[in-house]
């Protein structure tokens, strides 16, 4: 076993070293985050089209916020659920419910009256209108909403460890509980770390598959004009 900050930040252990709780804390967040979206996204999608039931629905979501998140992962862990990989993913599934559903939500009802009706007149189905100018200029929003999941899951993944799970959260709490000062601040850097490095790489590509940035961009490298031809003179 390691002894200094050093040895435990590039500890090679195939079974609990940096790489093995890497893939453990990206595991966890990686499908409490896609379970999220998947209930979260096409909640919010059809409420903000609708206009209907979105205030009670984020009011019921945003509790999970009140809830200590270690709690949930203990509850499901004294449930039949267990505590393996599932009900850690369930408890941080609910963790990262809210912004997904909240951001979801605003950002469909602030897309501009105008443009919905200007698509319906051009006699766009609702579909159409979903999916060809609501959802694009809801996606910043959106976008937001599931990157901050992401990095709220990626902070809360450490609990894992409390119930017996891994990821990089084993050197904060075996860290704690042996008093090996050297693994715990080993475990504090990897998560902040893993967490600054996941924002950037968010960031990027939220604005790369930004459809209306992208559109933006085309427009304007239309708009750039040609070379002048050069009158000889006589």
């Amino acid at each position: 076993m390691p002894t200094t900050l050093g040895g435990w930040l590039t500890w090679g252990d195939p079974a609990g070293g940096v790489l093995a709780r890497l893939q453990e804390h990206l595991t966890y967040t990686g499908l409490a985050v896609l379970l999220a979206c998947a209930v979260g996204l096409p909640l919010g999608v059809l409420l903000g089209h609708l206009g209907r039931g979105g205030v009670l629905a984020i009011n019921v979501s945003n509790t999970g916020r009140a809830v200590p998140t270690l709690g949930v992962v203990i509850l499901f862990a004294v449930s039949p659920v267990g505590a393996g990989t599932t009900g850690i993913v369930l408890a941080l599934a609910l963790f990262a419910l809210p912004p997904v559903l909240t951001n979801t939500y605003v950002g469909m009802r602030e897309v501009d009256p105008e443009a919905v009706e200007a698509a319906r007149g051009m006699g766009m189905s609702t579909g159409q209108v979903v999916r060809q100018v609501e959802l694009p200029l809801a996606f910043p929003l959106i976008a937001a909403g599931v990157r901050s999941a992401v990095l709220q899951v990626l902070a809360t993944a450490v609990l894992a460890a409390a119930v017996g799970g891994g990821g990089f959260g084993r050197y904060l709490i075996d860290g704690l509980g042996s008093q090996d000062y050297p693994q715990l601040q080993a475990g504090a850097l990897l998560v902040a770390g893993l967490a600054l490095v996941v924002e950037v790489v968010l960031a990027a590509l939220q604005r790369l598959v930004d459809p209306v940035a992208r559109a933006g961009a085309g427009r304007g490298r239309a708009a750039l004009p040609g070379p002048v031809p050069v009158a000889e003179g006589t």
